[in-house]
């Protein structure tokens, strides 16, 4: 499993972009567009890459060694906590999985085809990672029920036919039957997976009995699909993102990415939200959490959260899923928004996400082999640190900087405020600072800041969100997303949600409360 390899990018008009042969993890250019083209990769492939402003400028990438050493800043220390509930970085990841897929299986430094190196599903925000090809692709069925309607659940050792797990194979019960495999790389993301589910069944239980069954599964996956974005817009982008952006974006269209195409033609995917804004995620993972009664008190550490899924750790050993590792919703939401006080757990019991910023949590810095893939590397090796990974990852694809991002929206019409070099150099203050690099390297960081850095540090400047260029380049991909998709709340702005409180308000606390049936006794089975 290449969870955090560094993977292939076909980006239009340029070509492959992937690691270099020896497996060594200074990548480089694979193959051209003319060859890419010729081989299969050509620009009608369904999932394609694009760059929203320029490459990089001639001597814009860090060197190697520059990129171990500020890798290194990046996951030394403590980080601060947010106000944004800790679940919510995990349904970012499970987006994320919505929204790209590697079907890439050749090892790191193996050659492939570029027409294998491409992504194989949409950029769209239509939920393809939950219903794949849909009930009556050969290769799909597999994880609908034999209604060809509901979707499947599986069960736990306490009971086989509880819902409390992701359906699983028989052969290897280990592995999760859904369509993308990496929403069961670690618990909390593989129980979002399970509650998105849910939410589908409820909603294919609530339609109107007359419904006919020919039309049932459509009409409800474009509920669950509009509530879906519904949610991302109002619940999720203005807790990441400054709130004024997304409102910006989604009520007056976008400046900067694929301005003035079809809203229906299929979208690319920027790379510079890839490979750099997008991957906020990273900075708003806990090392450990109080995941429910029985792993309280920070004991639901990452580590064992990757151990209990069946991707990166075959359920830790066991088969099925251990019912004493089913979450607690309600230390990763707060409920309270919702009204719901009985839901609402003792403030030292809840999970926050970690604050937005430079850092990194330190176990992030160890990556397990398994985890990142071949080829086998020492611990130490700097290929183990997914801070360094995602640096790597730029200099691949040779991504602009931060300065150069400033500038190309400064051209769109975006104002951008750039970060000063103490910015740079200090953020906020009470986060990383770059005076342990040499002057060297130092001068090189503030400079030619790498992309991904330069919007970590608007966050940590920012309070903990988005801002600046990071916020636009997160809720134009987004709005895209949304507009591209076969089901859109942008293309059809009529749209009301009918499954929360009331006609303007579904967040995902909602969808958890209607696909859990609101009951206590679903949304944390373990008790406590």
């Amino acid at each position: 499993m290449k969870r955090h390899g560094l993977r292939r990018f076909y980006v239009v008009g340029e070509g492959v972009y992937g690691e270099a042969r020896s497996g060594s993890v200074d990548g480089k250019k694979l193959v051209p567009r003319k060859a890419a083209d010729a081989a299969g990769g050509a620009p009608d492939a369904t999932f394609r890459f694009s760059r929203m402003g320029p490459p990089g400028a001639a001597g814009a990438q860090l060197s190697g060694t520059t990129r171990e050493h500020l890798a290194e800043l990046m996951t030394a220390g403590d980080k601060k906590a947010s106000r944004i509930p800790a679940g919510y970085t995990y349904l970012g990841q499970f987006l994320d999985h919505d929204l790209t897929r590697d079907m890439t299986t050749t090892p790191l430094g193996k050659n492939e085809s570029p027409a294998h190196m491409l992504q194989g599903r949409s950029p769209a925000l239509d939920l393809d990672s939950l219903y794949g090809n849909g009930p009556h692709d050969p290769d799909d069925e597999v994880f609908y029920r034999a209604d060809l309607l509901h979707l499947k659940t599986g069960g736990t050792d306490a009971d086989p036919n509880d819902g409390f797990d992701l359906p699983r194979a028989e052969a290897a019960p280990s592995s999760a039957v859904i369509p993308d495999p990496r929403n069961d790389e670690n618990l909390a993301v593989a129980q979002t997976h399970l509650a998105f589910i849910r939410f589908h069944n409820r909603v294919v239980d609530t339609l109107p009995s007359g419904t006919p069954a020919a039309v049932k599964f459509m009409r409800a996956r474009k509920i669950v699909t509009r509530h879906y974005q519904w949610m991302i817009k109002t619940d999720f982008l203005p807790r990441i993102c400054d709130p004024d952006v997304v409102k910006d974006v989604f009520t007056n269209g976008r400046k900067a990415f694929e301005v003035g195409v079809a809203p229906t033609q299929v979208p690319t995917m920027p790379i510079e939200f890839s490979v750099a804004a997008y991957r906020l995620g990273h900075s708003m993972v806990r090392a450990g959490y109080n995941w429910n009664v029985n792993f309280d008190n920070g004991e639901g550490t990452l580590p064992l959260l990757f151990s209990f899924s069946g991707t990166s750790g075959d359920l830790g050993g066991d088969a099925p899923l251990p019912f004493i590792w089913v979450a607690d919703f309600r230390r990763l939401y707060n409920f309270g928004q919702a009204g719901r006080k009985d839901l609402v757990v003792p403030a030292a019991k809840f999970n926050r996400t970690m604050r937005i910023d430079a850092s990194l949590s330190n176990p992030l810095a160890k990556l397990p082999q398994q985890t990142i893939g071949p080829p086998k590397v020492p611990m130490k090796d700097p290929r183990h640190d997914l801070a360094f990974r995602n640096l790597t990852r730029a200099k691949m694809v040779n991504l602009a900087t931060g300065q150069q991002m400033v500038t190309f929206l400064h051209s769109k019409g975006v104002n951008v405020k750039p970060l000063t070099a103490e910015e740079i150099r200090q953020g906020a203050g009470d986060g990383v600072s770059l005076a342990p690099l040499s002057p060297a390297e130092r001068d090189a960081v503030v400079a030619r800041t790498p992309l991904w850095f330069y919007i970590l540090r608007e966050a940590e400047l920012n309070g903990g969100r988005l801002g600046g260029v990071g916020a636009r380049i997160v809720a134009e991909t987004f709005h895209r997303a949304m507009e591209g998709s076969a089901t859109s709340i942008v293309r059809d702005p009529t749209f009301k949600p009918t499954l929360g409180p009331n006609a303007s308000t579904f967040r995902m606390v909602d969808l958890l409360l209607f696909a859990f049936e609101g009951k206590k006794k679903l949304l944390n089975p373990n008790g406590g």
